[in-house]
C-alpha cells in the first residue's frame, strides 16, 4: 500500500481545519448578536425598530437544528421581557433555556414528540393578542421538526410521504413544496396562527438560493407553492401511485379548490410580520476562504447555490482540481477551491450513507492516482444523512488504499454505502451536532 506523503498528510489536516473555521463562521448565537441589538426599551433589526415597552408580551417559538443557540442569544439579551415561548430541534440539539421550553424530536422522518411540541406552539401562537410581538426563529431542519399533519392526513401518512421523497432524490425545495401542503403549521402558517399580533423571524438559512418560503418550509412568509405543484412533484419522480391514499385524496382536492391554499403575498395576516436572514451558506464559505488564505492557499468560492446527483456534481467538481495541476487554472497551486449548496442521492442500493459522503465517494474515483489534491464535503449540521458523519475527505490514494484492504469502491458506491466505505478507511469526519445548519461545504486542496 502506498504510503501518504508528508504533504499530502498536511493537505488533509489544512482541509480539516478550514472547514472548522467555516463551522465557527455560521455559529447561531452569534449570528442572532451580529444581528439584533437593544437599547433601552428599542429592539433593532437592521433597520427596523420595535417598541419593546409597547409590547404586552414577548413570545418565541422555533423550529430547526439551530434554534436552541439562537433563543439563547435572545434570553440574554432579553431577559426576563420574554413571557414565554417553545422550541422543537433535533435530537441531541438542545440546550437548558430558562424561560422557554425545548422539545427535541426525530429528524429527518418525524414523530410524535415533534406533533406534540408543534402543537404546543400553535396553542401559544394562537394566545398572541394585537399588543404581543412573536419572535420566530427558523433554522434548517424545522421541515421535519415543526409537525402537524392537516386534517385527513396522519403521522404515518407524512413520514411515510418522507420516506418517498428522502429516496428519489427530490430536492429540498420539492419536499418542502410537499410539506407546506400536509401541514397545519408550514407555509406561513404559523403567522396566520398569531395574527393578529406581530411577528418578527430570524432565519438561519439552510436551502440553495436562500429562498425565505423554502427554509423550514417557510412557517412565517407567504407562500408561492401550491396544490398543483405538489401533485406534479409527486408524478415527476413517478412515486404519486406508491405515496400514501389520503395524502393523494388531500392533494387531488386541493387541486380542484376543495382543500384551502396555504397563505400567499398579499394576505392581511402578513401586515406588520418581517423576516431576516442572519446566516447563510455563503457566510460559511466566505470564512473558509479566509482561513484557506492563512494558511497559504490561494482561495476561490465558485458558487454557494451548487444542486445536483451528488455522484455527478463530485466528477465535476474533480475535474476542476485535475485543471488546476495540469494548467494552473482556474487558480495557481497551493489552491482552495470551495463551493457549497445541497446536492442530492437517488438511493440504488441497501447502503447507509448521505449526500456529503458519496459526493466524497465519487470524487475518490475520479482523482484516483491523482497527486497533492485533497476533497472534502461536509454538512454544517454536522449530520450527512442518516449516520452520524458530517462527510468525509479523500485523496488520490484513497481507492488505491481501499483496494488494497480487499474494497471494491464501485460496489460501494453502487449500493449507496459510503458510510461503510470511509469507516473501514477512517476517513469520516466526526464532528457531533454542532446545532447550526447553512447546507454542506465541498471543498478541493490543491498542493504545490
Amino acid at each position: 500500500m502506498e504510503k501518504e506523503t508528508p504533504g499530502l498528510i498536511k493537505l488533509r489536516r489544512d482541509a480539516l481545519a478550514i472547514f472548522q473555521s467555516a463551522l465557527e463562521a455560521v455559529d447561531p448565537e452569534e449570528a442572532v448578536r451580529r444581528h439584533l441589538r437593544i437599547e433601552g426599551e428599542t429592539l433593532s433589526l437592521e433597520e427596523r425598530r420595535y417598541d419593546l415597552g409597547a409590547c404586552e408580551r414577548i413570545l418565541v417559538v422555533g423550529a430547526g437544528k439551530a434554534v436552541a443557540p439562537m433563543a439563547k442569544a435572545l434570553e440574554d439579551m432579553l431577559g426576563d421581557r420574554i413571557d414565554s415561548g417553545v422550541l422543537v430541534v433535533k435530537d441531541g440539539h438542545g440546550l437548558p433555556l430558562k424561560k422557554i421550553r425545548v422539545r427535541e424530536a426525530s429528524h429527518p422522518v418525524p414523530d410524535e414528540r415533534g406533533v406534540s411540541g408543534t402543537l404546543e406552539i400553535l396553542k401559544l401562537l394562537e394566545s398572541a393578542g394585537p399588543r404581543d410581538l412573536v419572535l420566530c426563529l427558523i433554522s434548517g431542519g424545522g421541515s421535519a421538526l415543526l409537525i402537524a399533519p392537516a386534517e385527513g392526513v396522519s403521522l404515518p401518512d407524512k413520514q411515510a410521504t418522507t420516506r418517498s421523497l428522502l429516496a428519489c432524490g427530490a430536492t429540498i425545495h420539492e419536499i418542502n413544496t410537499i410539506r407546506k401542503h400536509l401541514s397545519r403549521a408550514k407555509g406561513g402558517q404559523l403567522v396566520r396562527a398569531a395574527h393578529p399580533a406581530g411577528v418578527l423571524s430570524l432565519i438561519l438559512s439552510d436551502v440553495v438560493g436562500d429562498d425565505l418560503d423554502v427554509i423550514g418550509s417557510g412557517p412565517t412568509v407567504p407562500d408561492r407553492s401550491s396544490f398543483q405543484d405538489t401533485m406534479d412533484i409527486f408524478k415527476r419522480y413517478e412515486i404519486w401511485d406508491s405515496i400514501p391514499a389520503p395524502v393523494r385524496e388531500r392533494v387531488a382536492q386541493g387541486v380542484k379548490g376543495a382543500q384551502p391554499e396555504t397563505p400567499k403575498p398579499g394576505d392581511p395576516a402578513f401586515d406588520g410580520c418581517a423576516q431576516v436572514l442572519v446566516g447563510s451558506c455563503l457566510r460559511a464559505l466566505t470564512a473558509a476562504a479566509e482561513s484557506a488564505e492563512r494558511w497559504g492557499y490561494r482561495s476561490l468560492i465558485l458558487s454557494s447555490k451548487v444542486e445536483g446527483e451528488a455522484r455527478e456534481v463530485a466528477k465535476a467538481f474533480a475535474a476542476i482540481g485535475k485543471e488546476v495541476l495540469s494548467s494552473q487554472h482556474p487558480l495557481k497551486p497551493p489552491a482552495c477551491i470551495l463551493t457549497g449548496g445541497e446536492t442530492t442521492v437517488t438511493l440504488q442500493g441497501d447502503g447507509r450513507g448521505g449526500r456529503n459522503q458519496e459526493f466524497v465517494l465519487a470524487g475518490a474515483l475520479a482523482l484516483d492516482g491523482t497527486d497533492r489534491v485533497v476533497v472534502l464535503a461536509g454538512g454544517t449540521d454536522g449530520t450527512d444523512g442518516p449516520t452520524d458523519a458530517a462527510g468525509a475527505l479523500a485523496d488520490g490514494l484513497t481507492i488505491r488504499k481501499a483496494k488494497a484492504l480487499g474494497m471494491d469502491p464501485h460496489a460501494f458506491l453502487k449500493r449507496s454505502d459510503s458510510y461503510h466505505f470511509f469507516k473501514l478507511l477512517d476517513d469520516l469526519i466526526i464532528t457531533g451536532p454542532t446545532r447550526t445548519n447553512v447546507m454542506d461545504v465541498y471543498m478541493l486542496l490543491v498542493g504545490e
